[in-house]
């Protein structure tokens, strides 16, 4: 029983979004294997690569009004000023962006950077070009969330599609409260998850480094937190 446990244990919970792709990926393995038999272990390869991509792990996030972390599992892609998306309403000033690029082999769960509530969300139809690149930003189909915190600082979160990505799933509305670290979406197969935040933040990292959906620091929104970026190859 102890045994059965540590494996349970050791593999990550599935989001229930990846449930029904599972199975269709698994149904076809067993379709493929029947037709031609080394097929099968080219379709079990993918079945397996398809439940890791929606794996749900469980994650400590810091307790810190001033910490904003990271929305999404990836690589740091840029860090700098830019204007905000117009459907956001966040004015057309440049604001502090951080952006994490995730590829098809990170978690894709997206979660919330601050603690607040969901003023407005904001979905854009567009292409699904390379999502490092900058003029994503612009172009590609996104989902923007505009989050109130308490003291009244909004930070704006946009879920951007990338080559490969074909839909961006909301789990939030609306009015609703997010508490920092919980889920509020997912992007399928591939994408971008930018973050805007106002003029008193500063960014605690830089470009190539690793973030962790809900763990990593990615800003203090007060700016007195002054750590220097670390670069990570």
């Amino acid at each position: 029983m102890s045994v059965l446990k540590s494996i349970q244990n050791a593999v990550p919970p599935i989001h229930p979004e990846g449930h029904k792709f599972i199975l269709v990926f698994l149904a076809g393995t067993v379709l493929l294997g029947w037709l031609f038999e080394p097929l099968f272990w080219i379709g079990l390869a993918l079945t397996i690569w398809c439940a890791l991509f929606f794996r749900d792990p469980v994650r400590v996030t810091p307790v810190s009004s001033s910490l904003v972390v990271s929305p999404a599992d990836g690589r740091i892609s840029a860090v700098g000023l830019a204007v905000p998306p117009r459907e956001l309403g966040l004015g057309p000033e440049p604001l502090l962006r951080i952006c994490v690029f995730m590829n098809v082999f990170d978690v894709h769960v997206n979660r919330a950077p601050v603690t607040g509530r969901v003023v407005r969300i904001a979905y854009k139809a567009g292409k699904f070009i390379n999502a490092e690149l900058d003029k994503a930003s612009e172009d590609n189909e996104r989902n923007g969330l505009v989050i109130e915190r308490p003291d009244g600082r909004v930070v704006g979160v946009v879920q951007i599609a990338g080559l490969i990505a074909r839909r961006i799933v909301s789990f939030t509305r609306e009015g609703e409260g997010l508490t920092v670290g919980d889920r509020f979406g997912l992007i399928r197969f591939g994408s971008r998850v930018d973050v805007y935040l106002p003029a008193t933040a500063t960014a605690l990292v830089s470009e190539g480094a690793r973030a962790i959906a809900g763990e990593t620091v990615l800003a203090d929104i007060d700016g007195t937190t002054k750590t220097p970026f670390v670069r990570v190859a």
